[in-house]
């Protein structure tokens, strides 16, 4: 592919708001995981909360919008300058030439929850002010997003578990190609909702303790929150440093509904997808951002991949353990860490995990360490085998 670029970037998670917060958490190996105190739900878990999302206030002429995840796709927007470089870009290219490609697992789904409790006693007809189109449809936060700048033109919004986000930037990078569009928003936005921490908690895939990603001993995922945006754009000479993305990969190998296939087949074609198309051999990657969701299958089956196509010469870490896993928002995040790799020149580490599963013989960062990173690649792998690799690089 023609490599884009990111002409602006952020994300906010339970690390804090912006890419300062981001990067400060990551060079400290500090963690955002707290016990799990949401709502009314009662599990022994640990989870990622952002901070302050229902002290938001939508403008008065987005209000059917309301719930908790246009809040945080708001507080996101509006952090460090993201906002701004997209209002010049759309002055630039007009409302029509900026696309908007946006995951999510289960978007505004706790406005719903919320709503089912105040059913009428008589005829169990939700309340009049629920309004499901602008809040839990997977579409509401794409739809949100092109109001709340006034775009007239594509968007879409993609619900694939995990590998949500990160394939955003594959259907984008594709529109852009195609120059049905001059610029996107990409990017992903996932909340904390009764649904996913009650659902997973079923599945026996929460875990007691903080995430402890390809531990020896890892028994589980700490679900978490975010919202992580990029402004993709053609740039034919960026500018030295600027972040660029080079490679997109894609796959689906359907092997099960919630389990990954065992040797790691969709994730290793992604992986090789990606780097085909970003015309990269193995060799050229510096760093690997695992999926890394801490349940024994998971991590075992991501790690043979890695192993087949790598070796064990690629440092990797996977960052849940700073931010929970995000979902459908994952993807995005974990590209705009890998960013920040590159802009930064460190290697994260995974806070959480001290011993290494001696059976993933991959070469894993325990603590962030300095390093010139060129290439950085980032896997996110979502339910039904939906798997996603985005490669990032760094302007000479």
């Amino acid at each position: 592919m023609t490599p884009l670029l990111l002409s602006a970037y952020t994300a906010t998670t339970c690390l804090g708001r912006g890419l300062d917060a981001t990067r400060d958490a990551m060079r400290s190996g500090r963690s955002g995981l707290v016990p799990c105190a949401f709502e009314t739900v009662r599990l022994d878990t640990w989870m990622g909360e952002v901070a302050a999302v229902d002290a938001e206030k939508l403008p008065e002429s987005l209000a059917e919008y309301d719930c908790r995840n246009n809040r945080l796709t708001q507080m996101g927007l509006e952090t460090d300058g993201f906002a701004d470089r997209v209002r010049e870009a759309i002055a630039r290219y007009g409302k029509t030439r900026v696309g908007v490609f946006l995951g999510t697992s289960t978007a505004g789904i706790l406005q719903t929850e919320l709503a089912y409790r105040r059913r009428a006693p008589e005829t169990g007809a939700l309340p009049n002010e629920f309004h499901y189109r602008t809040t839990h449809n997977s579409f509401s936060l794409a739809e949100f997003t092109r109001d709340y700048f006034g775009l007239e033109g594509m968007a879409m919004a993609i619900s694939t578990a995990c590998s949500s986000s990160a394939k955003v930037f594959a259907a984008a990078a594709r529109q852009l190609e195609l120059g049905t569009i001059d610029a996107a928003i990409v990017g992903g936005v996932d909340t904390l909702c009764l649904t996913t921490l009650y659902g997973f908690a079923s599945l026996q895939l929460t875990s007691s303790q903080p995430c402890r990603p390809y531990h020896a001993a890892r028994n589980g995922i700490s679900i978490g929150e975010g919202a992580a945006f990029a402004l993709l754009e053609r740039c034919e000479q960026p500018a030295p440093g600027s972040v660029l993305l080079l490679g997109t990969g894609e796959s689906s190998d359907a092997y099960h509904m919630s389990s990954p296939h065992p040797e790691g087949l969709g994730a290793r074609m992604a992986m090789e997808a990606a780097l085909r198309s970003a015309g990269l051999t193995a060799g050229n990657i510096d760093y690997i951002n695992l999926h890394g969701t801490s349940t024994p299958a998971n991590d075992a089956a991501e790690g043979k991949a890695v192993v087949a196509l790598f070796g064990n010469t690629v440092p990797c870490s996977s960052t849940k353990g700073a931010t929970g896993h995000t979902l459908g928002a994952a993807g995005a995040v974990e590209a705009i860490i890998c960013a920040l790799t590159l802009t930064d020149g460190f290697l994260p580490g995974s806070p959480g995990t001290e011993n290494v599963d001696p059976a993933i013989p991959v070469d894993y960062l325990l603590k962030t360490r300095d390093g010139k990173v060129r290439h950085a690649l980032t896997n996110s792998f979502g339910f039904g085998g939906s798997n996603c690799s985005l490669i990032l690089g760094v302007a000479k």
